[in-house]
């Protein structure tokens, strides 16, 4: 389900973002290709009402409308890596390939967004790890995606 990213940013700083962290941002990419930070989900932990809990997005939930209520747009992140835990909690690293990024749902309720990664089925050669995967998007045909 995407528990960490790797974001290298235009000083070759590389971040490194798990979603447990109770301060986890994401960069998300705007039209004029500058980054805006953007809080990762929701955790167990918060007292927020109104967010989903988690920071993943099915794809199917999306089209079915069952985030309707959250005005969700979506959005481009930039990542270089992504992390994906089996289930005996290994972590296992994967490189997003050049030209994809992945896709991003921005959630907004009054002030506040939050971004979920957008999750689709797992690639059948990676089944043994999860059952959930990040969409990877073109770079070519995401344009239309990217945050205002």
């Amino acid at each position: 389900m995407c528990g960490g990213v790797k974001y290298t940013d235009k000083a070759d700083n590389v971040w490194s973002i798990y979603f447990p962290s109770p301060k986890a941002a994401l960069p998300v990419l705007k039209r004029d290709g500058d980054i805006e930070w953007i809080t990762w989900g929701k955790r167990k932990e918060e007292e927020d009402r109104f967010f989903a809990p988690g920071g993943w997005a099915r794809l199917d939930s999306i089209n079915e409308g069952k985030w309707k209520r959250f005005h969700p747009r979506p959005v481009l992140l930039p990542v270089q890596s992504f992390m994906e835990k089996d289930h005996e909690r290994k972590s296992h690293w994967f490189d997003v390939q050049p030209g994809q990024l992945i896709q991003g749902l921005l959630a907004q309720h009054e002030n506040e967004t939050r971004v979920y990664v957008v999750t689709t089925d797992t690639p059948d050669e990676y089944h043994y790890i999860h059952d959930r995967w990040p969409r990877l998007v073109d770079r070519i045909q995401a344009d239309s995606l990217k945050q205002d």
